[in-house]
């Protein structure tokens, strides 16, 4: 099977799996979705969506948001990790988003990511699903799938998300990037399967006898 069928078999497939797509992280506006994709990093969200609640009732925008101390942040948040650099970052992206742009998140990827704590795929995040601009952002499960599905061979995410944005037609980056991470927790996971083990891998690969080996992103 060609890169380019397994692509298409995969898009119908997905499209079959989950014809709806809810973002995972609980969210009013473009402001507690990026709080809540930056408090994600090496943390599930079922913790962020527990911890979110009790931050946003206490500051639910940026000028609520400087009003805490770092400390207070720090405080609601620990339960997601790493929760020093993250109070940080949030109390100095606050503070940016008043002084540089009026209070509002940037509708823009390069703003974006020149905040504390905001990297690429955050920025991504953000931008498909606050503002549904195409994106592809690419996680440790996404670049783990595309490299058993044969879609990509990058050793880094940056490669990956490269590889899924030439396969896939731009209007379906930012269902499929969602769809892809639903499938990947339900049926692909890390330890659930190794290539060999789930619907789309068996399709794609059904003369595999080894497990795929992935190169951590």
């Amino acid at each position: 099977m060609l890169k380019a069928e397994r692509a298409a078999y995969i898009l119908h497939r997905l499209q079959e799996l989950y014809p709806e797509t809810p973002p995972p992280l609980d969210h009013s506006d473009p402001f507690t979705l990026l709080i809540a994709v930056l408090l994600s990093a090496q943390c599930t969200d079922e913790r962020v969506n527990q911890v979110t609640p009790a931050l946003f009732a206490r500051a639910s925008t940026p000028q609520q948001m400087i009003t805490l101390t770092v400390d207070e942040i720090r405080e609601i948040i620990r339960p997601c990790g790493l929760s020093p650099q993250k109070a940080k970052a949030i109390a100095g992206l606050s503070r940016i988003l008043l002084e540089e742009h009026e209070g509002l998140v940037p509708a823009d990827m390069e703003a974006l990511e020149r905040l504390p704590g905001v990297g690429h795929k955050t920025a991504g995040v953000v931008m498909s699903q606050a503002f549904g601009v195409p994106a592809f952002p690419v996680d440790t499960h996404i670049h783990r799938l595309a490299q058993r599905w044969g879609l990509s061979s990058g050793k880094n995410v940056t490669q990956t998300e490269r590889d899924l944005k030439k396969l896939f037609p731009r209007e379906y980056w930012n269902r499929l990037h969602l769809q892809i991470i639903f499938y990947g927790r339900e049926f692909c996971s890390a330890r659930g399967c190794d290539g060999r083990v789930c619907e789309i891998c068996r399709h794609c690969y059904p003369k595999r006898k080894n497990p795929k080996l992935t190169l951590k992103a």
